[in-house]
């Protein structure tokens, strides 16, 4: 039996994944790490957390490295090589948050290559949430309310989606929503949030008994 378990989650945008991701930390009663990710990279990095925002799960050269000059403080825990991007100065700061986050005890985990960063680490398990297209863009357009056509809607989330495959292909050796880069992969239409919750809390139980 393993003494704790840590639950990474890619997701397609739209399809659920930080939904299911969020109920089943609660209740698994561990912890829960989205965009909170962020402000802990700014307060143990040092960089703007506007900065952060702004490149969260973006690939390298997304930002204009100008930004480089006011991202980092003198109170900075965190020494890189001044050659590369701040986007990898960014990733690198969000991974070491993961890092400890793994260590300090289960939890959740919800995008940012946590699956990668995490690689090393028998007691990670790396699940990957999708739905056909049609499903996501009424998903967004009934949750978010956004006031956009659903023309505007399908183009949102192709490019969402775009942006977290570069991220992730970028800095992994995997490739993003491929089957072979995840322990699971559930279409979350089939079942729906709460059932596809319900599946994934067993699959975690048996993970963390040595049943998988």
């Amino acid at each position: 039996m393993r003494e704790k378990i840590i639950v990474t989650v890619g997701r397609q945008f739209g399809s659920g994944g930080r939904e299911i991701g969020k109920a089943l930390a609660q209740r698994m009663g561990i912890p829960f790490y989205d965009r909170d990710l962020i402000k802990l990279a700014s307060e143990q990095s040092g960089y703007n957390k506007d900065i952060l925002e702004g490149a969260d799960e973006q690939a390298a050269s997304v930002f204009l490295q100008s930004f480089a000059n006011t991202a980092y403080t003198a109170s900075s825990r965190i020494s890189l090589p001044t050659e590369i991007s701040i986007n990898d100065k960014l990733f690198f700061a969000q991974a070491d948050v993961i890092k400890k986050a793994a260590e300090e005890g289960p939890c959740v985990i919800v995008g940012r290559c946590a699956d990668y960063i995490l690689r090393e680490r028998d007691d990670c398990l790396n699940i990957f949430i999708h739905a056909p297209l049609a499903v996501r863009i009424d998903r967004v357009m009934n949750l978010y309310r956004l006031g956009m056509s659903e023309h505007e809607t399908k183009n949102t989330i192709i490019k969402t989606d775009k942006k977290r495959a570069s991220y992730y292909n970028y800095y992994s050796n995997k490739e993003w929503s491929s089957i072979v880069s995840y322990d699971f992969t559930l279409n979350s239409s089939l079942l729906g949030v709460d059932r596809t919750t319900d599946v994934l809390f067993d699959i975690a139980m048996s993970f963390k008994e040595n049943e998988l």
